[in-house]
């Protein structure tokens, strides 16, 4: 069923300078509910219309302070309240730690209050307008620019308006009329929507039922994502093996890749029971210079540069004059001068009284390299002239 009502007066102009004069006429005559079409932008018809502000950058800025204020509320209850855990002592919650979720969440919420901010003042999508069916409307994307006073207008009377635009010079003025076309949905229509919303509602019913309730079974899981599978865990039961555990004891005579021990001596300092005296691995200028670099890396905290127990730990530890310090012993006594290489292996290993073993710090090749940095820092302490080379004692001074 269809119905006509009259939309309002239309009146169109050959010119820029024409469509900013009406435009000013038509504000000075008190009217409100009233726009411009024009086929390109007219620079100050904003002004002579008296378009005010948009309020488009009040509602960015307010969504984008609610983004803030939700991201700020939402790190704040997962991680301070919902679900505390406390990582290497750092705070619960800190502003730092937050301010990229705070930054996305405030970029987002303002970006989207822009797109559909826009949509909602401009009155869109709108499908269709009166305008459209009148003929010389068509001009308003070539060469006509053009002046409608809405008929809702409180001030709205058609003979005084269309006096107005013809005052002002208006190539052509019209009345139009809008056809009303009944819009309600067919019953089957209405039913068929209610129904499709009823059903979408059903989802989010169950997986709130799920969160608030318990069972004896295993939830739903429609999509797995490997969470759920066939394994068996540390110290749990099997049937599967005679011995009815889960966990299976390595084979005999199988040794962990990088953990063969072919050479005794290299790997344990011993060699038949006894310390081994010499070097089991090639010494050259390469394999110093890295236990003097390992040596610095590992030892100098406490026995110092040079050796002497006078390292960084050790003079804190006499500072503030600390019970349980026991002093690091000088790697220039003579016990530990007298130690044949495997022996100081062995120390750097497995430790000695307070020093724990680096067994797990320090690779074998890199122990046996202290260790000759080591008796090569003790040979310095205590060599004479004669240990120069002839070649080299020239140059000595």
């Amino acid at each position: 069923m269809t119905s006509s009502r009259v939309y309002g007066v239309l009146a169109s102009f050959t010119s820029v300078e024409g469509i900013i004069e009406a435009a000013k006429a038509v504000k000075e005559a008190g009217l409100t509910k009233w726009d411009c079409h024009t086929p390109f932008p007219v620079h100050g018809l904003d002004k002579a219309m008296g378009v005010k502000m948009t309020k488009l950058p009040w509602i960015v800025l307010g969504c984008g302070l609610s983004g803030l204020a939700l991201a700020i509320w939402l790190q704040w209850w997962t991680n301070a309240v919902d679900y505390p855990f406390i990582i290497s002592g750092k705070p619960l919650w800190s502003i730092p730690a937050n301010v990229p979720i705070m930054f996305e969440l405030t970029v987002l919420f303002s970006a989207l209050s822009t797109f559909f901010g826009m949509w909602m003042l401009n009155r869109l999508p709108r499908w269709y307008h009166p305008l459209f069916s009148v003929p010389s409307f068509r001009r308003a994307t070539s060469d006509r620019f053009f002046i409608v006073v809405e008929a809702d207008d409180p001030a709205y009377q058609a003979p005084e308006i269309k006096a107005l635009f013809e005052a002002q010079g208006a190539a052509t003025v019209e009345v139009v009329e809008e056809t009303i076309t009944n819009t309600d949905w067919p019953p089957k229509i209405k039913f068929a929507a209610w129904a499709a919303a009823g059903l979408l509602m059903l989802p989010p019913a169950f997986v709130v039922k799920a969160k608030f309730s318990t069972s004896e079974t295993p939830r739903l899981h429609l999509v797995p994502d490997m969470d759920h599978q066939p394994k068996f865990k540390a110290q749990a039961a099997s049937s599967l093996f005679a011995d009815g555990r889960a966990m299976r004891m390595p084979i005999d005579g199988t040794v962990a890749r990088g953990e063969l021990v072919a050479n005794e001596a290299l790997h344990t300092g011993f060699l038949g029971g006894e310390y081994v005296t010499e070097f089991p691995l090639p010494v050259d200028e390469f394999l110093m210079e890295r236990g003097r670099e390992r040596f610095n890396i590992y030892c100098t905290a406490c026995h110092g540069v040079s050796g002497l127990g006078d390292g960084m730990v050790n003079k804190r530890a006499q500072e503030i004059v600390s019970p349980l310090w026991v002093p690091p012993l000088s790697l220039h006594a003579e016990t530990v001068i007298s130690q044949p290489p495997g022996q100081l292996f062995q120390t750097i290993s497995k430790g000695v009284r307070n020093m724990p073993g680096y067994a797990q710090q320090i690779p074998v090749r890199d122990r046996w390299a202290i260790v000759l940095y080591l008796k090569a820092l003790q040979r310095s302490q205590s060599g004479s002239l004669d240990d120069v080379p002839l070649q080299l004692r020239n140059t000595i001074r």
